[in-house]
């Protein structure tokens, strides 16, 4: 046993003991003791299992025959180096994990912006794990379900991927990247590849406002951020600058995911706070998670 596992051992063992002592159910000692957000460095996939080990593990999210809904970032044909779309490897990961937590069934989901089957070729391969395609560019109107926005200010509905209304589990999965109209481009902005008609919330609507009416009404169980490569300038299609952090940001809070991609990292060569971003202040104004990050715990590690 090396020294990591014993002391991840040992703190099981302290936590199963606390549980007793208060006569709580472990789960939620667990959940309790888990972090706000975990950060893992190093190649894709394992940098992905690791983040989510870190955040106690894809257990907490995904139960034995769950629906679990996938959403990554598919909207460009470009190879994985051009950083506008999410890595193949996350993605396939991801779906390991799902599938060894006994998932009753996996879908990767989006919208792409660019040619269907030229935008999803390069995940859709890699998470073809037995044959089974899994992976598809939901476009066809009549796959979408109109959906009431309770709380939304300005967006009041929309219609959404049917497939994700009736899931009992939807992880994002974007990749950190650049956006002419909103600054970034993360999970809560992701969120727009999984209605019918995105156009209407840049022609219609203020688009950050938009973006967390949205947020409120489609609210992923485990974010996912995929910064192995970021496209710090001329997103979300590129090509631009792309910085290699080998980096992958996990959480269940999508305003503080976000929150903590802006912070650590450079967009278009400089440093920027999340408060800067208006659809991340927002959503944090309107509770739905938060951006101060020095308030959150962040646990980091290297796979």
């Amino acid at each position: 046993m090396s020294r990591r596992e014993f002391l991840a051992w040992q703190a099981g063992g302290l936590g199963f003991a606390a549980a007793l002592l208060h006569g709580l159910p472990f789960s939620a000692q667990a959940l309790a003791a888990t972090p706000d957000l975990a950060v893992a460095v190093g190649d894709p996939g394992p940098a992905t299992r690791e983040a989510v080990r870190l955040l106690g593990g894809i257990g907490q999210f995904v139960k034995p025959g769950s629906r679990v809904v996938i959403k990554p970032n598919m909207s460009f044909s470009g190879p994985p180096e051009r950083g506008s779309t999410t890595h193949p490897q996350v993605v396939r990961e991801l779906v390991s994990l799902c599938r060894e937590a006994k998932a009753g069934s996996v879908s990767v989901l989006d919208n792409p912006l660019g040619p269907a089957e030229r935008c999803i070729e390069g995940i859709r391969e890699a998470c073809r794990l037995d044959g089974e395609d899994i992976v598809h560019a939901v476009e066809n109107r009549r796959l979408f379900s109109a959906a009431a926005i309770a709380d939304g200010e300005s967006l009041k509905a929309t219609e959404v991927m049917t497939e994700v209304l009736k899931a009992d589990v939807l992880i994002a999965v974007p990749v950190a990247k650049s956006h002419g109209s909103t600054g970034v481009s993360l999970s809560m902005k992701g969120m727009m590849g999984l209605i019918s008609n995105r156009g209407t919330l840049h022609r219609d609507h203020d688009l950050d406002v938009a973006i967390v009416d949205l947020a409120s009404l489609l609210k992923p169980h485990l974010v996912v951020i995929d910064a192995t490569r970021v496209l710090s300038s001329h997103g979300p299609g590129g090509p631009g600058l792309v910085l290699q952090p080998r980096t992958v940001i996990a959480s269940r809070d999508m305003v503080a995911a976000d929150a903590l991609a802006v912070e650590r990292f450079s967009w278009y060569g400089r440093k920027m706070n999340a408060s800067q971003v208006s659809h991340i202040r927002l959503a944090h104004e309107r509770k739905l998670g938060r951006m101060d990050i020095a308030n959150l715990s962040v646990v980091e590690g290297k796979a």
